[in-house]
């Protein structure tokens, strides 16, 4: 930990952070959701019934900068596509958030018109598309439309993040990868579906599988377990689970996200931003660099918009 103490972050010093001082490492969080409640319209997701105040950027960046997180991607939460307009629009004015992960079918006929309207936004990195809103990634992969959609995605330089995996989802991305091989894919939620499931034979074979291909990246997010309404914040409760994801990945395949304001996410940032420390500052400074913002841009192609938010050069 000395080591970590006296070295210096590129992107420039960032302070004390509520979770100690002495890695200071900046932070980008790769899942983060936003809704706001009380418009007219009302929203579709709200937290999943137990938020009451509107999740927007301001709320976000009063919990998040403390912890030392400079940035982050929103991850669409609403299943109408007008909101893709209104996330952009609220993401604009706070150069903390970074962009976000819309929500556009491929397999629809204006699915083109629509990429290319939103692709012009840079805040616009891609899309999601998985087991969410009665979409099936696992279906829409035998349908050539869809995978057409999926190249154009690709061409465009964006990406494709999925939605709450399981073993089939893990398939498709894997027969994904096959078809449209320029798409760069974010799994997201892998320890929860590993804490949920376990890690059977079949699952490890698939996570080995998705591990070869270069495109292919992992969040390490809805990982936080609780316990009597606490978070759990033993170690040794995530490590047999993140050691599974760690040694199959390596670290230049993970992300960090902490899936904010959603269910028991709401009320515990801290505690997941110490988890994930707990750990991969364990793994060394470099791996905890790559997991906590290097990997993300190499995923997602976003670009700093104010002074504190590190920068990488892609080769």
């Amino acid at each position: 930990m000395s080591g970590l103490r006296r070295r210096e972050v590129l992107g420039g010093a960032l302070g004390v952070t509520a979770i100690g001082a002495d890695d200071r490492i900046p932070i980008i969080d790769c899942h983060i959701h936003l809704f706001d409640q009380t418009r007219p319209q009302g929203a579709p997701y709200s937290g999943g019934g137990r938020n009451r105040e509107p999740a927007l950027p301001a709320r976000y960046k009063r919990l998040a900068a403390p912890l030392g997180i400079v940035g982050a991607i929103e991850v669409e939460a609403s299943p109408w596509i007008e909101d893709n307009l209104w996330v952009l629009e609220v993401l604009e004015p706070e150069p903390m958030m970074l962009g976000t992960i819309g929500n556009l079918q491929p397999e629809k006929p204006e699915f083109r018109e629509y990429l290319e309207r939103y692709r012009r936004n840079k805040l616009f990195l891609g899309i999601r598309y998985g087991n969410l809103w009665g979409y099936s990634l696992v279906q829409q992969v035998k349908n050539p439309v869809f995978v057409e959609g999926l190249k154009l995605l690709a061409q465009a330089g964006l990406v494709m993040d999925t939605a709450n995996p399981r073993a089939d989802l893990l398939e498709a991305v894997l027969r994904v990868s096959e078809l449209a091989p320029g798409l760069r894919v974010v799994v997201d939620h892998l320890p929860g579906m590993l804490f949920r499931e376990g890690m059977s034979a079949e699952t490890a074979k698939l996570l080995r599988e998705l591990a070869a291909r270069p495109q292919v990246y992992i969040k390490v997010s809805a990982a936080m377990r609780m316990e009597a309404g606490k978070a759990m914040l033993d170690a040794a409760v995530y490590q047999p689970v993140f050691d599974q994801i760690f040694e199959t990945f390596g670290e230049d395949k993970l992300i960090f996200g902490s899936d904010w304001p959603n269910a028991d996410a709401v009320d515990n940032l801290p505690a997941i931003v110490q988890i994930a420390k707990d750990y991969f500052l364990k793994k060394g400074r470099a791996a905890a660099e790559k997991y906590f913002w290097k990997n993300s841009v190499a995923a997602y192609r976003w670009a700093p918009r104010e002074a504190g938010q590190p920068r990488l050069r892609l080769g």
